[in-house]
């Protein structure tokens, strides 16, 4: 037979070198054989990288070997065919010499003889390879139903034999073709896989699937033939190159076949793949988490599958220790994706996931710093009490004066969660010119209100509550930032960032040099008409007997409490206290005595008790009978209210992930 024959010729095989120089696409942007599909997912966002491949030749030698008179015939009928063919269509060129050039050269200059000869020779090398192709098509359709047959067969020693042949039709153009175009032929070559303990056999057959991954026709085929579920057995063998094929080719159907993803989910994959990640080659490990990647993006399940396994922690361990950037990229990839998830946050945090991605802040590698920028946001809320993270905010302040949207939405976002409730960071932000980049961003910003509310949100956490606040209240002054954030009120913004401008505000209102500035940015008027409406609107409904709805997370009742916590302090400025009182504000803080909400009626008795200071104010306000309810509350249980005078702080709380 023409298949034992050539089982039984000396075959030079490519064997796997550390190297890894045949990969999935991801390193190389090209194939090992096949340039149809490669794996390009995690490609297209890095052109800029190299495309550096080896090819190596594999040579099959047939001289020599005996074979039977009828495949003898076919192969001398075959190959005069083709001689004909050459001799009629490309007189003169023949498998020895077809070179494209003429060798005569003159001065190191083509002749115009070789030029008017290259179209013609260019042309005749065309056609050859054509022939060539076709020839390897016939030969490998000829003798796939043996090839089949050979690898079913009991013999390790003749599927051994076989699967190399295989090995070696899969790495041709043609043949690689017919190979996909039969079922059984794949299905055997799974099958084989599965069940072999050879380690030579496991080589060559996850080679062959491999290669024909490169290819949406062969993608299905291996799909189909279950080839999933034996791949995915496949990553616990010991042997390097069997390790490289396997993940190479779970890559590719992840990237390029319908239903891959669950069956390689159903397949036990990720439990297979997380332990993987303790491996120390780069390449290898880039496509390990480009596959976590694209199993975990969208899926649960997934995320909580990998924490299980140890996730998190290997992969701050790759931020960590690693330097090429395409395993850091997919890295911070995967990363990004768990950010999002309640249960990896802390995990990744406790790792030291803020330190290791502050790491790469500074690359030269764009979409890295952006992975690591959305990492950072997302984790950030839960990382309010961490340590050690200087660096960090320090880069962070610095990337303040980039004018990339999505770098100023992470950076302000991050800086307004690392700054909550955090005396230490708010000061390392404070004197690391943190305020006076942050009223840049703002004003920049115009009306991107992701860049703008963090932003408002971190000034107002580093204007309270910390030894440096003060110094940052008159730094916002300083800096020209007040009209900008009393501005902020004025437009149709959205109420988060208003509810945030009003805390800021009255945080502002602290430092007496800030009263001036503010009350000819008409602050207070403006204060007073948000008052007005939010009262109006929590009047509605109470009136209704709804429940306050809340409106973009603010409830209207949070906008009173402000813009009264703030009209308050502004009060204990006589101009200020002047004007609050002439824009007739007296019989509505007298309402809010009545409200339901106790730190409503709070505020309310403190801008009362400032205006009370002069004397028509408080003949006013003892017109509106309020005399009753202020004596009431000064004899409050609750220390707060009783004191009056001591106002609550601008609350502050870390804001949610995106």
């Amino acid at each position: 037979m023409e298949v034992m024959n050539l089982i039984e010729q000396p075959i030079k095989v490519t064997e796997w070198q550390q190297t890894y120089t045949y990969d999935s696409g991801i390193h190389s942007g090209a194939n090992t054989c096949v340039p149809s599909v490669s794996s390009k997912g995690v490609l297209e966002e890095d052109e800029a990288c190299g495309r550096q491949y080896t090819l190596k030749k594999t040579t099959t030698y047939t001289q020599g070997a005996s074979q039977g008179p009828g495949d003898l015939d076919y192969q001398m009928s075959t190959t005069a065919r083709a001689k004909r063919v050459r001799e009629a269509m490309c007189p003169g060129v023949n498998n020895e010499d077809s070179s494209l050039l003429l060798a005569t050269q003159v001065d190191s200059q083509a002749t115009n003889l070789q030029r008017l000869a290259e179209p013609s020779q260019l042309l005749k090398s065309a056609i050859v390879h054509l022939i060539n192709y076709q020839d390897d098509a016939e030969l490998a359709t000829r003798a796939l139903p043996e090839l089949t047959k050979l690898l079913n067969d009991e013999d390790p020693v003749v599927v051994t034999k076989a699967a190399l042949i295989v090995n070696q039709l899969s790495k041709k153009e043609a043949s690689r073709r017919a190979l996909m175009g039969s079922p059984q032929l794949v299905a055997a070559v799974v099958r084989t896989m599965q069940n072999t303990s050879d380690l030579d056999t496991a080589r060559c057959t996850t080679s062959i699937l491999h290669n024909l991954s490169h290819h949406r026709e062969g993608l299905l085929a291996i799909f189909k033939s279950g080839g999933i579920p034996a791949l995915v057995r496949m990553l616990s063998s010991p042997v390097e190159s069997v390790l490289f094929y396997a993940i190479t080719t779970l890559h590719n159907l992840l990237l390029y076949q319908e239903g891959a993803k669950m069956a390689v989910r159903l397949a036990d994959g990720l439990q297979k793949m997380v332990p993987l990640l303790n491996k120390n080659n780069p390449k290898f490990l880039a496509i390990t988490t480009d596959c976590l990647q694209l199993l975990a993006y969208g899926n649960q399940e997934s995320k909580l599958i990998i924490l299980a396994n140890g996730g998190p922690q290997a992969l701050v361990q790759i931020m960590r220790n690693y330097s090429y950037e395409k395993l850091l990229w997919t890295t911070s990839r995967v990363l990004k994706v768990l950010s999002v998830c309640p249960s990896n946050k802390p995990a990744i945090v406790e790792a030291g996931g803020m330190q290791a991605l502050g790491k790469h802040l500074t690359s030269n590698s764009p979409r890295l710093v952006q992975n690591c920028l959305w990492t950072l946001r997302n984790l950030s809320d839960v990382a309010t009490k961490q340590e050690g993270l200087e660096s960090v905010l320090k880069t962070l302040v610095n990337q303040l004066s980039v004018d990339d949207v999505n770098v100023l939405t992470c950076a302000t976002g991050t800086l307004s969660n690392l700054t909550c409730n955090n005396s230490k960071n708010k000061t390392l932000v404070t004197q690391n010119s943190g305020v006076e980049a942050l009223i840049h961003a703002i004003l920049r910003a115009g009306d991107k209100d992701d860049i703008t509310e963090p932003a408002v949100c971190a000034l107002r956490h580093l204007t309270s509550r910390h030894p440096e606040a003060e110094m940052a209240q008159n730094s916002v002054r300083l800096n020209y930032g007040i009209p900008g954030i009393v501005k902020l009120l004025n437009q149709p913004s959205q109420w988060p960032l208003v509810k945030a401008t009003i805390g800021l505000i009255r945080n502002l209102a602290l430092c007496p040099a800030n009263h001036a500035p503010l009350q000819e940015a008409a602050v207070i008027p403006r204060l007073v008409q948000l008052l007005v409406k939010a009262h109006q609107d929590a009047q509605r409904h109470v009136a209704a007997g709804t429940q306050q709805p809340y409106t973009d997370g603010v409830r209207m009742e949070e906008i009173v409490e402000g813009c009264t916590g703030a009209l308050h302090i502004l009060a204990r400025d006589p101009m200020s206290r002047m004007e609050i009182f002439r824009l007739n504000t007296i019989p509505l803080f007298v309402q809010l005595l009545y409200s339901s909400v106790e730190n409503i009626q709070r505020v309310a008795a403190g801008v009362l008790c400032e205006l009370a200071q002069d004397k028509e104010a408080a003949d006013a306000i003892d017109a509106e009978g309020a005399s009753a309810p202020l004596m009431e509350l000064l004899h409050s249980r609750n220390e707060g209210t009783g004191e009056l005078g001591l106002p609550r702080r601008a609350g502050e709380a870390p804001g949610p992930s995106a």
